[in-house]
């Protein structure tokens, strides 16, 4: 259910929340694409509370505009409104999430989609979490600035051009720890919704988080 939540700096923004499945293991926040707080990501969420997760899914676009779900066809809109996002501001709004998941016990993870993936980086660099997984994360030079403190884990396609293997490299040497797996796949291949998903790439990419969660989050 979509609930309201309250970053540091008091600024209230939506939140979906999806609850646990059995007992619950700890918390998870999935950090959206350029799309919004989008049908599929709440698919995504229901799949990782199947698991015991509880998950939280925060509207980072609500600082631009409420209520903002892009359609995929319209990815300029989408691409504009992150631009027009502000980092610290938006990090905020990821560490109310986590901070309501907490508030519940046990231990908080991050999974971020594209943009979210980039920013599922500055997550564990910045918040109070125990892992991080990016999904095709992009701009990744702008979290070139500052050590990891958890676990992180990248999945990446080699026909990527949001992320150019120049540009993965660099985060490789900058980040030694980060565990990174590849996969013969394009831009969103987890996104079941587009047609740049590729089905094994993005089950096997699944497969490897629900472990790296049951070792690092519970």
């Amino acid at each position: 259910m979509m609930k309201t939540i309250t970053a540091a700096d008091g600024h209230a923004l939506d939140c979906w929340f999806e609850p646990a499945v059995g007992e619950r293991r700890g918390g998870i926040v999935i950090l959206q694409e350029i799309f919004g707080v989008t049908d599929q990501l709440k698919g995504v969420a229901a799949k990782y509370a199947a698991l015991g997760y509880e998950v939280a899914i925060p509207a980072l676009f609500d600082r631009q505009e409420r209520d903002a779900v892009v359609p995929f066809d319209q990815a300029l809109r989408g691409r504009d409104m992150m631009l027009a996002s502000d980092l610290e501001q938006t990090t905020l709004d990821i560490d109310a999430a986590v901070k309501a998941l907490a508030a519940n016990g046990g231990k908080v993870g991050v999974i971020g989609f594209c943009w979210g993936g980039g920013l599922a980086l500055r997550a564990a660099q910045d918040l109070d979490v125990a892992a991080g997984i990016a999904f095709y994360g992009t701009r990744l030079p702008q979290y070139l600035d500052r050590p990891l403190k958890a676990a992180f884990l990248g999945h990446f396609g080699t026909l990527d051009d949001h992320v150019p293997a120049e540009m993965l490299d660099q985060a490789k040497t900058y980040f030694p720890d980060m565990e990174i797996h590849m996969y013969e796949a394009g831009h969103a291949f987890a996104n079941d919704a587009r047609l740049s998903y590729v089905v094994n790439a993005a089950d096997l990419a699944h497969a490897r988080t629900i472990e790296f969660l049951a070792r690092h989050v519970g």
